[in-house]
């Protein structure tokens, strides 16, 4: 199929990295079965829905995925790519916070999609090892340097 033949379609996505509020050395990361079949860690996020400003989607993605309820302390950026499902050309851009706990308990038990196999806290700085993603890697690394 080429590249005219397929129809083109942005995403915005909101999500982040947040701190346990007992281990601020930590964050809470997700596991999703990626589009080869295999399982990877990464940074929860989600789609806009409706009028929810990016703040307000990342909080409600982080608490669907995680069940962590928690607050915005910063913005860490946004990363872009694209992929192809189908007849489609999807231009994703994902929206990162840094977020803070301020009450739930880790699980993934309220995810809306059942797309979150597992959901876990790490070290902040571990994740160089366990994101399956370098784009979110560099997203960790200016979380780190805001946390120390």
């Amino acid at each position: 199929m080429s590249a005219q033949s397929l129809r083109t379609v942005k995403e915005v996505s909101a999500g982040g990295l947040v701190i346990s509020s007992s281990n601020p050395s930590q964050v809470a990361l997700i596991s999703h079965r990626n589009r080869g079949g295999g399982r990877d860690w990464v940074i929860p996020k989600g789609h806009v829905e409706g009028s929810e400003s990016l703040e307000q989607t990342a909080i409600r993605e982080v608490a669907e995925e995680t069940g962590i309820k928690c607050q915005i302390v910063s913005k860490l950026g946004e990363i872009n790519y694209s992929f192809t499902v189908g007849k489609k050309r999807i231009k994703k851009t994902v929206h990162h916070f840094l977020l803070q706990q301020v009450g739930g308990e880790l699980s993934a038990e309220n995810d809306p999609t059942g797309e979150v196999l597992d959901v876990q806290w790490f070290e902040i700085n571990e994740l160089d090892n366990v994101l399956g993603h370098a784009n979110e890697k560099l997203i960790s690394t200016k979380a780190r340097g805001l946390m120390t």
